[in-house]
């Protein structure tokens, strides 16, 4: 059941229905890239949306290359490829393991990442990089660090 779910899920990421991707999640589902900062999550549909529209949308082409899924009832686990296209002609594939969360409602809660974020920093196009830098601020995402005083006063 959960392996569908995620099927379903990876079909609506790949046509770029940013807002059905979105849907998947509960009011408070948590998305990140693994290797990006701690803070640097994504919290709700809305935001969630809104983070994958910022890296995505610009692309030629994005083309998935799924690999293995093992799930349970609450886990998810996909090993697979995303081959990205920018339209100044550069190109890479990004490989990543995604664990996903599903409550017993068949919701997600949590979706983490684990792409091969170096590889792709060093194909990507600095435009590109630098619309992800500027439209961060536009994401809802707080990206304000935690400061380590507050919490000990």
């Amino acid at each position: 059941m959960n392996k569908a779910l995620i099927e379903r899920f990876w079909d609506d990421l790949y046509r770029r229905d940013f807002e059905a991707v979105g849907a998947y999640f509960t009011p408070d589902g948590r998305y990140t890239d693994v290797f990006t900062p701690d803070e640097d999550v994504a919290v709700g549909p809305a935001q969630i949306a809104a983070r994958l529209r910022l890296g995505l949308e610009p692309l030629e082409g994005i083309f998935h290359h799924p690999g293995r899924i093992v799930a349970d009832e609450q886990t998810v686990m996909t090993e697979h490829a995303e081959e990205w296209h920018w339209h100044t002609g550069e190109r890479f594939t990004v490989r990543f393991v995604s664990v996903h969360e599903v409550d017993f409602d068949g919701r997600l809660t949590r979706w983490w990442d684990y792409p091969d974020l170096q590889g792709l920093l060093d194909a990507a196009p600095v435009w590109w990089m630098e619309h992800i830098m500027a439209g961060y601020s536009k994401t809802g995402i707080d990206h304000t660090p935690e400061d380590p005083t507050e919490a000990t006063s």
